[in-house]
């Protein structure tokens, strides 16, 4: 079925880039009853909802409160989610621990734990009783246990005459004494974050778990189905969910991981609706967004789209050429390259996307019209002197900025993202000025690096490297030597070990015969010595400015929405299941169904292959509890809360606190939300929690994990 399926989504790929002048036309709300002026998009701070957002979240459908969300002194939504490993979200869904979180956030532990022999990826894994659950070295969830704003302690002491190092010097010794005054327990940890551009600080009390085991994992052929071609758009038809559990000591604290830990008893854990959702319910977004910009200048955004990152798309693009070639030819190399690839992918189509939105939204123009208002606001209330020369600044440093800015993300793309060599001569010259500059540091330095190398080597070949070498290389630099894959120690693990025998001195002298590390050197040494102190410098200078605008901003302009930018703290975002309109003639309804998976089938393709029990259940209509009222099995719906990298796999909450959904991505023209949400085409995609629970259930018979969950019915 679908045989040229792939063909037409290429086709519908050029369509979308080459739409340039379409104006994106105002039907949303016409097409469904979403009031546009309560859509304000924001990533809010969890403990501060009481008033305005409370109020905003009731009247699309909320019947929480604020505290039913953040509570310190009782249980509350909170309490259920995790951050998890540092980039994505996780939530509860037990009272023993269970924990749901997307199939890419576990993406590289399923890859750790998989083989030739026992290839997770391929097959899906589900560990029948507790026993089987495999433990993940350096994965963690971390909880917040409560957030407390002291802004008025951090800025104590400042004054208008201290240079803004001495501001910041003097923000960080305030900072580091509120986190060592606060009352905390012995296992408990704490950080302190800015928001509002450095204009408001808030501490948080942390709970760290780090024995982390994977309970189940579908097959990449339901947890990734789509891959690529599917990325970041809509219709979507991905079970992008794994599942792992969080043991703790005998006394449910924190801890190492043992064989004698027990799983952990929370202090809230989701219910799970079988009610699914329809158009207009209200949905609630709970997580931890990485990092936003929405309050850049006009200038910023130009850069960014036109400059910034068409470069970096270009270097993603030659590399994925060779890497999805090469891994259709080898199982080994599929496993080996199966996380490098979705990672050098996802932003690549990414940013693809967000240029697409900001040309489509006129997002420039628009933020000159807001820039003039800001302007206007300015000579009104008499802030001219004060501020005036806020934008005329900006011009001028994105001006001197942007070549350096793009010279530098180019290095980090070439050397650090893309290819593997270029890593390891990277991570040498690291190891090599650590022990030059103090010759103490030489046992640390050089575990250091060794770790490092064992860790590339896990999943490394060389004809895959080389191959990406000489197609990305160009892109960098007109010094192209691929002959140094040849002479280079570095291509095999105990080649390069045999490098680091021997004194300091020895080692160092090794290493600068090195035909790879001799090649790079000096472009590494560029990096350090010229590229990034001027992109530091002038980074600095903008960052400084920035601060300065929402400064400016809050001043002359009192009465707008202000959300602080995400920064990989606990936010809230809520909205409502809608569809949208992308373009003229087109309106994509909010669900998505397995109808659609089956469409989509081409036998043997690496993201279309549908398993042969997936598709019989499919005949059979062996849906059990989980089919909507039409008797279908939905897969993924769409929202307009605002997320971004983070929210992968934050969950997605009624209005009663019950688990509808699992966020996962964003539709491909709203990407550009980030910089500027837009809340007529901005809308994020979540798995549909009846489709995973008709997967864990039917699909692979792990019915211990259903009976574990509390199912709720909150519409009957």
């Amino acid at each position: 079925m679908m045989k040229n399926f792939k063909f037409y989504a290429l086709l519908l790929t050029i369509f979308l880039l080459s739409c340039k002048t379409t104006k994106i036309t105002p039907s949303v709300a016409e097409s469904s009853p979403i009031d546009l002026k309560t859509m304000q998009g924001g990533m809010w701070i969890p403990s501060l909802l009481e008033g305005m957002n409370e109020t905003e979240m009731i009247n699309l459908g909320s019947k929480l409160t604020a505290k039913d969300i953040y509570d310190v002194n009782h249980s509350s939504l909170k309490d259920a989610i995790g951050h998890f490993n540092g980039g994505c979200t996780s939530e509860i869904i037990s009272n023993q621990g269970l924990v749901l979180t997307n199939h890419h956030c576990g993406f590289s532990q399923i890859q750790s734990h998989s083989s030739l022999e026992n290839d997770y990826l391929k097959d899906g894994f589900w560990a029948m009783n507790l026993e089987d659950e495999l433990p993940n070295e350096g994965l963690f969830i971390e909880f917040i246990v409560r957030i407390e704003d002291i802004t008025k302690q951090a800025f104590m002491g400042i004054t208008d005459n201290m240079t803004e190092a001495q501001k910041q010097s003097q923000i960080t010794k305030n900072t580091n004494a509120a986190q060592k005054s606060i009352v905390k327990e012995a296992w408990q940890d704490t950080k302190v974050k800015a928001f509002y551009k450095g204009n408001q600080y808030f501490l948080f009390v942390t709970e760290l778990f780090e024995d982390i085991r994977l309970v189940g994992a579908p097959p990449s052929s339901i947890g990734k189905f789509g891959n690529d071609t599917d990325n970041w758009v809509f219709p979507r038809h991905t079970g992008d969910f794994s599942m792992f559990r969080i043991y703790a000591d005998k006394n449910n604290k924190p801890a190492a991981y043992s064989k004698d830990n027990v799983p952990y008893t929370p202090k809230h854990y989701l219910p799970v609706s079988l009610d699914g959702i329809e158009e207009g319910d209200f949905t609630l977004v709970f997580g931890f967004p990485g990092r936003t910009n929405e309050y850049l200048p006009a200038v910023a955004i130009e850069h960014i789209t036109k400059q910034f990152n068409p470069s970096n798309i270009a270097i993603r693009a030659a590399a994925l050429k060779v890497i999805d070639a090469k891994m259709k030819t080898s199982d080994a190399i599929r496993i080996k390259y199966a996380s490098k690839q979705a990672r050098i992918a996802n932003y690549w189509k990414k940013w693809i996307g967000e240029n697409l939105g900001i040309e489509k939204s006129n997002a420039v123009a628009k933020r000159r019209a807001f820039e003039a208002t800001f302007t206007k606001a300015l000579k009104e209330k008499g802030l001219e002197n004060k501020y005036g020369n806020i934008l005329p600044q900006f011009k001028q440093l994105y001006s001197d900025f942007s070549s350096i800015n793009i010279k530098r993300r180019n290095f980090i793309e070439v050397f650090l993202v893309n290819n593997e060599l270029m890593q390891m001569c990277f991570r040498a010259y690291q190891m090599e000025q650590a022990i030059t500059k103090n010759p103490s540091n030489f046992e640390k330095a050089k575990t250091s690096f060794i770790g490092r190398l064992k860790g590339i080597h896990k999943n490394y070949d060389v004809s895959v490297d080389k191959s990406v070498f000489n197609n990305i290389m160009p892109l960098y630099t007109s010094n192209i030597d691929a002959s140094i894959y040849n002479l280079t120690a570095f291509t095999s693990l105990d080649k390069s070990l045999k490098l680091l025998d021997g004194t300091a001195d020895q080692i160092i002298r090794n290493l600068n015969q090195d035909a790879a590390y001799k090649y790079a050197k000096p472009l590494i040494a560029e990096f350090y010595n010229k590229i990034n102190p001027a992109y530091q410098t002038k980074n600095n200078a903008i960052n400084t400015l920035q601060a300065k605008y929402m400064t400016a901003l809050m001043e002359a302009l009192p009465n707008a929405r202000y959300f602080p930018d995400a920064n990989s703290t606990l936010r809230v975002t809520y909205g409502q299941v809608h569809g949208y309109s992308p373009r003229d003639a087109v309106y994509y309804n909010p669900v998505s169904y397995l109808d659609g998976v089956i469409e989509k089938y081409v036998p043997g393709d690496y993201e279309f292959d549908v398993p042969k029990k997936l598709r019989d259940l499919y005949k059979a209509k062996d849906y059990g509890q989980y089919a909507d009222k039409n008797g279908k099995i939905p897969v993924c719906f769409l929202g307009t809360n605002h997320t971004t990298g983070g929210n992968s796999g934050s969950p997605a909450i009624d209005a009663y606190g019950n688990l509808v959904g699992l966020n996962f991505d964003r539709v491909w023209e709203g990407t550009m939300s980030d910089m500027n949400y837009d809340p007529e085409i901005c809308r994020n995609i979540m798995v549909d929690i009846r489709y995973v629970l008709f997967i864990v259930d039917k699909y692979a018979g792990a019915k211990r994990l259903i009976d574990e969950m509390t199912l709720v019915h909150p519409k009957k």
